[in-house]
């Protein structure tokens, strides 16, 4: 049972965790362990994140679109592969260890956390793309998605550079198209945790509630101020996360996997 005290925490946790995820992703660092520590049993916390956490991709990814950082023309496909990924690794992760992909994975944040700080040109401005849109969304849509159904951590931070290495985008429009791919594949995790009936409702509305805010705060922010306000928060963003999964794959003693996306 949430005490009345409890409710204003979970809307400013979602206030904030919207705010930070429209820019760099990772909101799920805050959020998640807020849930935990209200108690709510493991799986109903996860349910009830990718409830909030749709709430804060969409208002995000809907921000990009009306700011014209993000063309929805173009997204169809991806969308469609993310979340057929997310469904697939959801599904996967149900029969499957995950822990090998959970150890590996911090390493890779790590290099591109260094890659992103020592190239400070990356994102500035949109380059040529390297890869056809429609190959594009098939292959990243389908790894990427998978992955956030699978496991989940990074998944903004992945989608980002993606965007600026695959198909040239500089950062802000590479995060406004990023929030979009979330929201599909939260959507689709989220399918799941509904049929399962593992989601606690009010409280993922009333987070929902602040992240659709913080969400449209952020999503300002980036198109007002560009790739120069973005680079130190994503770079932070991607350590922290890095930091939170050395944390619980090396230094905690295992447990059941969980998703902080």
């Amino acid at each position: 049972m949430i005490e009345l005290w409890q409710w204003p925490l979970i809307f400013g946790t979602g206030l904030v965790a919207g705010f930070v995820d429209s820019i760099a992703g990772g909101g799920g660092l805050i959020t998640l362990p807020v849930l935990l520590g209200l108690g709510f049993d493991p799986r109903y916390a996860l349910g009830t994140n990718k409830l909030q956490a749709t709430f804060g991709s969409g208002s995000a990814a809907w921000h990009y679109a009306r700011a014209k950082a993000v063309d929805l023309k173009d997204c169809p496909r991806g969308f469609v592969f993310s979340f057929v990924g997310a469904a697939l690794g959801t599904l996967l992760v149900q029969q499957l260890d995950p822990s090998l992909l959970r150890r590996g994975i911090p390493i890779l944040l790590l290099v591109i956390a260094v890659y992103t700080l020592f190239k400070p040109e990356l994102g500035a401005q949109a380059i040529h793309p390297r890869m056809t849109p429609g190959r594009f969304a098939v292959m990243f849509g389908l790894l990427i998605g998978f992955y956030d159904g699978f496991l989940g951590p990074g998944t903004g931070t992945f989608w980002t550079m993606a965007f600026m290495l695959g198909l040239g985008f500089n950062m802000t429009k590479a995060t406004g198209h990023t929030k979009v791919m979330n929201f599909a594949s939260n959507l689709s995790s989220l399918v799941f945790f509904l049929l399962a009936g593992q989601i606690y409702f009010v409280a993922g509305l009333t987070m929902g509630a602040g992240q659709l805010i913080g969400a449209r705060i952020g999503a300002s922010m980036v198109v007002t101020k560009g790739t120069r306000f973005i680079r130190p928060v994503f770079i932070a963003m991607v350590l922290a996360v890095t930091l939170k999964l050395i944390y619980d794959y090396y230094l905690k003693s295992p447990g059941p996997p969980t998703s902080a996306t």
